[in-house]
This record gives structure tokens, sequence and C-alpha cells, in this order.
């Protein structure tokens, strides 16, 4: 279920091209939210307000988005 709902987080973010950040297939709403933050901090904000039983959930996600967490081991740098 959980790699389901991150699968759907990215995808909601590459239908968001409007938003600041641009839009990369394999990066969740989340991790883009926490890349803009010093020009759009808004978007952070409401995030990590979402899941605010995760200390900075956004810098959680960009930080998984970098060490390729989502991928299966064997696919990780």
């Amino acid at each position: 279920m959980r790699q389901f709902l991150i699968a759907l987080d990215q995808v909601l973010n590459t239908c968001c091209v409007w938003l600041p950040g641009g839009c990369w297939a394999d990066e969740t709403m989340s991790s883009r939210a926490h890349r803009i933050q010093d020009t759009h901090p808004l978007p952070r904000k409401v995030f990590n307000a979402m899941f605010f039983w995760q200390p900075d959930h956004c810098k959680q996600s960009y930080e998984n988005e970098r060490n390729r967490s989502q991928l299966p081991p064997e696919m990780r740098s």
C-alpha cells in the first residue's frame, strides 16, 4: 500500500506542471515542496502540517528521493 501511495503522489506531482519547481516524474509533492522552500515556503508548511506526526516531513521526503529509497535495493546507488 505504501508504494501505491508514493506512486499516486508522484503522478499528482507530475500533473501539477503549473506549480513552481518543475515537475519530475519520480518526485513526490513533499520533496518538491522542500526543494522550492526558499522561493515558495507555503507548500512545505502545508505538507508538514498534514504529516504532523513526522518531524520535517518534506525534508525527509527530499532525502528519500536523493537516496533513491523508493527503488528496489539493487537499483539504489
